[in-house]
């Protein structure tokens, strides 16, 4: 793979409250709108790489917008090479540790560089890869909250449109029961051929997650997500032996590493890494070559459009998660037809603004 020169001029970082189009009630809360951080990554040679973090919170937004200055400052004038520029920045934040807002920002910075590769070398983010564009197999991943059974089946019928053949669901009701008859109002309206995933948002304690997973088994469900604290590696591991549907975690892995740990642990069936959190497409691709030393299947999380590039050039690819979260603000959103996102056959990795309604949202 050969990447073009370029030079890290200038780094800016602007925050949106970009609205979703469906409230996503968790475990942990409920979300109505998703505060995003929008990088621009400007070269001396007059290339401009973009990407985009998601914050949770908007408080958090200003914090990871100051870290992105002290990036700048210490890449300024730099080549673009993103294993070298990663290592340098390691370094700079080695005593205050690659975690947390300090990860988040350097990812950020990260999938802008390769963005910005791509959109020099004049070749879609997959091209420079050593791929090509294809269609990515998704699941719809908006909405389907918690919620009142009925509801919840009224909203996955609509999130079929667009072909999908897969849809998540959110549990952690204050009951089995409940759980139970979320999925169950749920999976009666879906046709046999639609995939059900659910997701607990780290919800359960270790004895819960058993009992609720054992009644899960016999529901059909295409795997159960993060039922307990997302770096608890012993229980997961015994919730994958102990249970028939299988155990997804990853999007919570802190870099490759952590990743790692958990399949020494066998922690889990699948695993889901996280763009912010793996450590951007630098830390993705050393993921995924864990996942296909350990033949373990790779979803993604979040960030559909870049990661639909990540997942084409992923041995043991599972599922793209689709959310359009960003639609809003971008001038081209990822399309998807038949139930699979269309990687597009163009430079870069499919993030450019829409300046318009970036202003429309931006955060003040």
């Amino acid at each position: 793979m050969s990447e073009p020169r370029l030079t890290v001029r200038a780094l800016s970082a602007r925050g949106v409250d970009a609205p979703l189009k469906l409230p996503l009630g968790t475990s942990a809360g409920t979300l109505r709108s998703a505060p995003l951080l929008l990088i621009d990554l400007e070269t001396e040679e007059g290339v401009t790489g973009h990407s985009y973090l998601f914050c949770y919170l908007n408080a958090v937004v200003p914090a990871i917008a100051t870290v992105l200055g002290e990036v700048e400052r210490s890449v300024r004038g730099d080549r673009i090479a993103p294993a070298d520029l990663w290592a340098k920045l390691a370094r700079r934040f080695k005593l205050i540790g690659v975690q947390g807002i300090v990860r988040m920002a350097m990812a950020g910075f990260d999938c802008a560089c390769w963005d910005a590769l791509a959109l020099a070398a004049g070749k879609p983010l997959v091209t420079l890869l050593g791929g090509a564009p294809r269609r990515i197999r998704a699941y719809n991943s908006n909405g389907l909250g918690l919620m009142a059974p009925e509801a919840a089946a009224d909203e996955a019928e609509k999130l079929l449109e667009g072909g999908f053949s897969a849809v998540k669901l959110r549990l952690g009701y204050p009951t089995p029961a409940a759980d139970l008859a979320a999925v169950r109002a749920v999976r009666k309206r879906l046709p046999d051929d639609v995939e059900l995933m659910v997701d607990y948002n780290q919800a359960l304690t270790f004895v819960q997650a058993l009992e609720r997973g054992r009644a899960l088994d016999s529901e059909g469900v295409a795997w159960i997500e993060e039922p307990i604290r997302h770096d608890d590696f012993r229980n997961c591991a015994e919730l994958a032996r102990e249970l028939a549907t299988p155990i997804q975690i990853g999007e919570n892995f802190s870099l490759p590493e952590q990743m790692g740990e958990a399949i020494l642990a066998r922690a889990s069936d699948f695993v889901m890494p996280d763009l912010e959190r793996i450590g951007g497409v630098s830390g993705w691709q050393r993921a995924a070559t864990l996942a296909a030393g350990s033949k373990l299947p790779m979803s993604s999380h979040l960030f559909p459009e870049a990661s639909a590039h990540l997942l084409a050039v992923t041995p043991t690819r599972h599922y793209l998660e689709y959310v359009d979260w960003a639609a809003a603000i971008l001038a081209e959103p990822l399309r998807i037809v038949g139930g699979e996102a269309v990687i597009p056959d163009r430079p870069g990795s499919g993030v450019a603004w829409d300046e318009k309604a970036v202003k429309r949202y931006e955060m003040v």
